[in-house]
């Protein structure tokens, strides 16, 4: 469950998926928190110059297997504008994060971009918990879908895909 404590990460997500946006990225924004409060590292997409494993979601496990005990990794948080795919889900259970807390579901990023006519990635978006089944994971989070929703027609409107 999200308690409003939560709320100002999940709202950075969203601030950084904005800005993956200007710069010409896929909307999606990510923030790894301590188990103190203390934001970690974050980040956006960075997906446009080809390389389409640059999810904010994957760089953060990356980042935090690299400064961070398996102790500290297990008791932080990634916070996410979107549900982790399949690729950045296995990386954070690889690397032993904690709990997951996204703002849209997978499920609701696919019928926005249907809506939007966008053809489905070529990977299958999957729920996290089928990729790691012991993950915590929250979400969504009712009161930022529209905002995420709007980013992403907005994306794909410029027709850069």
């Amino acid at each position: 469950m999200i308690d409003d404590a939560e709320l100002p990460y999940l709202r950075r997500c969203v601030e950084l998926a904005t800005q993956a946006l200007e710069a010409g990225e896929e909307p999606f924004g990510s923030v790894l928190v301590s188990a103190e409060g203390e934001v970690l590292a974050e980040d956006h997409n960075r997906v446009a110059g080809g390389d389409q494993t640059r999810h904010p979601e994957f760089e953060l496990a990356r980042w935090s297997a690299a400064h961070l005990t398996p102790d500290q990794r297990s008791a932080a948080t990634v916070y996410t504008s979107g549900e982790h795919c399949p690729m950045c889900a296995a990386a954070h259970g690889w690397v032993g994060l904690g709990r997951i807390v996204y703002a849209s579901s997978s499920e609701q990023t696919a019928s926005w971009l249907a809506e939007l006519g966008v053809p489905p990635p070529p990977v299958r978006a999957l729920p996290i918990r089928e990729i790691v089944p012991d993950m915590v994971v929250d979400g969504p989070v009712p009161e930022l879908a529209e905002p995420i929703r709007e980013l992403h027609r907005r994306f794909h409107a410029r027709g850069t895909v």
